[in-house]
């Protein structure tokens, strides 16, 4: 991202936690004049300003969500919000995007001609957990409140079903972070794709509680409790592999 020199200086602070995530390139009179980046042991010899970083790089310290606003609105990289932490999302991998795309497909002609609209990555969804702001992108999910898109295209409602296919780095945001982030958000429905196991784990949510919790696996074809007759097959989505 690239910020004026004067703003760093009004906000220095917040941008030494944002050169965690990634380079704040500093401009003077409209031409670069110097970087904030994330401080390492490999670079302590360098000439940088940044603030120690943990060897993972991808997860801060708390940030106010006004500064995650800021993170995103200045970056094209892509990143979530969960419990005031930042995490930057990594590329996923050839699997992960098959088993995205085939249920996207599935998705995409069960519901045309229907109300609700299945949407895929990257997108983001603002959801309220104990007063607090969090923003997620799930890799799949259904809106049936499209009147929520505001004018500059952005999402402010609460989707009906979200999905997520795990991968090694998301699967404990994926099974624990998130979970509580859709149970307490309002979401009706979640599903999380194993795709070690070659297992679909359906959650139905009601007046923030669990009311069904179904495992799919084998031959079997994952159905949703929130839209009766969606179903995906099992065999169809993990013959890819």
């Amino acid at each position: 991202m690239e910020v004026s020199s004067t703003e760093v200086q009004n906000n220095f602070g917040a941008y030494l936690k944002l050169a965690q995530f990634e380079d704040v390139i500093v401009t003077r009179n409209g031409k670069k004049a110097a970087v904030l980046k994330r401080y390492s042991e490999r670079e302590k010899d360098s000439a940088l300003v940044a603030e120690k970083a943990e060897t993972y790089g991808w997860r801060s310290e708390k940030m106010p969500y006004e500064d995650f606003l800021k993170l995103t609105a200045e970056s094209e990289n892509r990143y979530e919000y969960i419990d005031g932490e930042v995490f930057l999302l990594a590329s996923p991998s050839y699997r992960h995007q098959r088993i995205v795309l085939e249920m996207a497909n599935v998705m995409y002609n069960w519901f045309k001609g229907k109300e609700c609209r299945p949407l895929t990555a990257p997108f983001d969804v603002t959801l309220t957990k104990d007063e607090e702001k969090n923003v997620v992108q799930p890799d799949l999910m259904v809106i049936c409140d499209t009147d929520k898109i505001n004018e500059q295209g952005r999402y402010m409602g609460i989707p009906t079903m979200v999905v997520e296919v795990l991968s090694e780095t998301t699967r404990q945001n994926d099974m624990l972070r998130k979970l509580n982030v859709y149970f307490f958000g309002g979401v009706k429905e979640y599903w999380i794709v194993s795709p070690l196991r070659k297992e679909i784990y359906v959650y139905c949510f009601d007046d923030e509680d669990i009311q069904e919790y179904r495992v799919y696996k084998g031959v079997e074809k994952a159905q949703s409790m929130a839209f009766p007759g969606l179903e995906v097959p099992l065999e169809q989505l993990f013959a890819l592999f």
